[in-house]
């Protein structure tokens, strides 16, 4: 079989031939900072809806020490980035008191759409500085792969919260917009989530939901 041939590469191309220790720290660097901005945007949602509580504990910032889980921020995705499994990280959850929420199940599920919106909002943001740094330099520099994973990580977190499984954002705003009865059915499976995604990751499931989208957002934005 023959191939036709190949052109110069392009920045883009030449960003695929990094390292993997290259790009191991700047990675989980990318995903603490997606992190922590997707809880300062869960604190700020619920704070401005009527519940300070979030604020009152220091989370309504971007400061990661406020939101890093030791292990779910820093040892799991270290562990994935040297092993090459797929990668899996969390921040500390962001406590929201329903109570002080003015309407309750209609703000609970905004306070929860705030984080992945939060992560597009980033992924928009790191396109637009990816394109105008390649366009200012004929060779990929030091920035173009930490942009670039800002770009695909951000879209991944927005994708994979979305799936409608509580503990997940998603899960938290579908009982935001199902009837009460439904609500309540859905938040059983609560204590389960985590098993439900990772039965969902193993069986290859996970991947054909999220991929097509993950690929849909990314066309608009490299």
């Amino acid at each position: 079989m023959t191939r036709a041939p190949q052109g110069p590469a392009s920045p883009r191309d030449n960003l695929k031939h990094l390292s993997s220790i290259q790009e191991a720290l700047p990675l989980l660097a990318v995903l603490i900072m997606s992190l922590s901005f997707h809880e300062a945007a869960h604190a700020w949602a619920a704070d401005r809806l009527g519940d300070p509580t979030a604020r009152q504990l220091g989370r309504l910032t971007l400061n990661p020490l406020a939101h890093i889980d030791w292990i779910g921020t820093v040892l799991f995705p270290l562990i994935a980035i040297s092993s090459g499994v797929p990668l899996i990280g969390w921040a500390k959850p962001v406590p929201v008191d329903m109570r002080n929420l003015r309407e309750p199940r209609r703000d609970f599920a905004l306070v929860a759409l705030a984080g992945p919106v939060s992560n597009l909002i980033l992924a928009v943001v790191a396109a637009v500085l990816f394109e105008a740094y390649l366009a200012s330099s004929p060779e990929p520099g030091v920035l173009a792969r930490p942009l670039l994973m800002a770009v695909v990580m951000n879209v991944m977190l927005a994708i994979f919260n979305m799936i409608p499984v509580p503990p997940l954002d998603g899960g938290n705003v579908l009982m935001g917009l199902v009837p009460y009865s439904v609500a309540r059915s859905i938040n059983w499976l609560r204590p389960y989530g985590f098993l439900i995604i990772y039965g969902l990751m193993l069986t290859g499931v996970l991947a054909a939901i999220m991929g097509p989208v993950q690929r849909f957002l990314l066309s608009f934005l490299l």
